[in-house]
């Protein structure tokens, strides 16, 4: 007796048709169906709306942004200050030791314009300043001893005293006296202030892209002792006249000067590195930072003391200084060419003219007379077959270890087996036909209309099963 030979399980045999349904259908090749609609207004729209997104692309992207570069801001800075010149007040002569504060020559420095100086100030008692709150008394049960408010200039000792001028009184504190509104004189030093000469020098550095630079000119001829800067002639000159940078903020000196005031010196660093590095200047521009209009934060004053001794006591002169903030800020942006920017707008642009279509299909599925003809040719209805046991979704569930279909019935005679199989069998699959085509030709009178052709027959293809399975998709 001959041995049966083991046949393969049912499943595998199934995973491996699978398999080759799927790896048929991987390399199919799948295009959209084109329809030209003849229409001349809908085509006027449709290039309009391309040439411009091409324009905005073309001009503003990759022309004004540059988009075709790699760009790094914010530069790494170097700033050094110094200031030259002498003025001179009622009383002394002011030179740069003394009007400039701090002396060290960094990015933010000032330059005292006006002072108000309050002399010989020692350690004693004496009236409070009127401007404090409840300083103000008519006798001693006005003023609590000890009271130490934080806005006045000492300590409260209980005693209501006359003023330092007129017939008010208020109360006595303990501290530098004479107070500061009591014995002040005011020193205007602005009047040769204008034509004070500040040097900045600036180095920038774009680590990106290994690329330094500075903004004075290497001379060896003295250049920088006999010039001013001029932004035609002597750009690389950085020495400017105080009078001049405030003039360029758009400020009155005059005003500056008593009140002070902030102003900034912007140095912008805008390199394209496509070109020469003779192209990257920099490039200069001046304004008030501070609130001129806001009486609460507007102007610029500080204090500082001078202290000395005499006959051993600790004496000082106390200093309110009024002057010119110079802030100087540098910024900028350096770009250059690199492919990853530039591929990558590219493929934005060629996305973004695809815009067209969407618009014109969107007029042509909402506005248009014969919108119902245009949808019917633009979307094809798909009717599913049902499923017959030789179909990829019973494949799928057989490997899945889903139950199989139920077997079909079998007899002994071979007619009643064909009849079996046939009322077993699942009715032919049918799917409605498509009305016959509209003529897409609009009548001589009509050429308004939009005018759909295709490439596609008539007739709606016929649905076809591969018992391959997926190799049919």
């Amino acid at each position: 007796m001959e041995v049966a030979e083991p046949k393969p399980p049912a499943r595998a045999e199934a995973a491996r048709r699978l398999a080759r349904g799927c790896w048929s259908a991987f390399w199919d090749y799948e295009t959209p169906k084109v329809i030209v609609v003849k229409n001349r207004r809908l085509g006027v729209v449709y290039r309009a709306v391309q040439l411009l997104i091409l324009l905005y692309f073309v001009w503003y992207v990759f022309i004004v942004q540059k988009s075709y570069q790699d760009s790094e801001t914010g530069p790494e800075s170097s700033v050094i200050t110094k200031v030259k010149g002498i003025t001179f007040s009622e009383h002394k002569v002011w030179d740069v030791e003394e009007y400039v504060k701090p002396p060290e020559g960094g990015s933010v420095f000032s330059i005292i314009t006006r002072i108000e100086v309050t002399p010989s100030q020692t350690l004693g008692t004496c009236p409070e300043s009127m401007r404090v709150s409840n300083a103000t008394c008519d006798s001693d049960e006005d003023c609590v001893a000890g009271q130490l408010d934080m806005l006045g200039n000492g300590l409260r000792t209980g005693r209501c005293v006359p003023y330092y001028q007129g017939s008010a009184k208020t109360c006595e504190v303990s501290g530098w006296c004479p107070v500061e509104d009591g014995a002040s004189v005011s020193q205007f030093l602005g009047k040769m202030a204008p034509n004070f000469t500040i040097l900045i020098k600036n180095s920038i550095h774009y680590p990106k892209f290994q690329f330094s630079k500075g903004n004075i000119e290497h001379r060896k001829d003295g250049y920088l002792k006999r010039c001013t800067f001029d932004e035609v002639s002597d750009l690389y000159c950085p020495i400017f006249k105080l009078g001049f940078i405030v003039e360029q903020a758009g400020e009155n000196f005059t005003e500056l000067a008593h009140t002070g005031g902030v102003i900034g010196v912007i140095i912008n660093w805008d390199c394209d590195l496509d070109l020469s590095a003779s192209k990257c200047n920099p490039k200069y521009s001046f304004r008030r930072l501070d609130p001129k209009h806001v009486p609460a934060s507007s102007g610029y004053n500080f204090r500082f003391a001078k202290y000395y001794k005499i006959n051993g006591s600790t004496t000082r002169t106390l200093i309110k200084a009024y002057g010119i903030r110079i802030d100087v800020i540098v910024h900028g942006q350096a770009g250059k060419f690199s492919l990853i920017p530039t591929i990558i707008n590219l493929a934005t642009a060629l996305t973004s003219i695809g815009v067209g279509s969407f618009l014109c299909d969107w007029i042509l599925l909402t506005f248009m007379n014969k919108h119902k003809v245009y949808s019917r040719k633009k979307f094809d209805k798909v009717c599913t077959p049902r499923r017959s046991p030789g179909s990829w979704p019973v494949t799928l569930a057989f490997v899945l270890g889903q139950a199989p279909p139920p077997p079909r019935p079998c007899t002994a005679d071979p007619g009643q087996a064909g009849q079996a199989l046939a009322a077993a069998a699942p009715p032919p699959w049918l799917c409605p036909t498509s009305a016959p085509p509209e003529q897409m030709v609009d009548p001589p009178e009509q050429t308004a209309e939009p005018e759909l052709s295709t490439a596609e027959p008539s007739r709606q293809d016929s649905t076809f099963t591969d018992p391959r399975g997926l190799a049919q998709l």
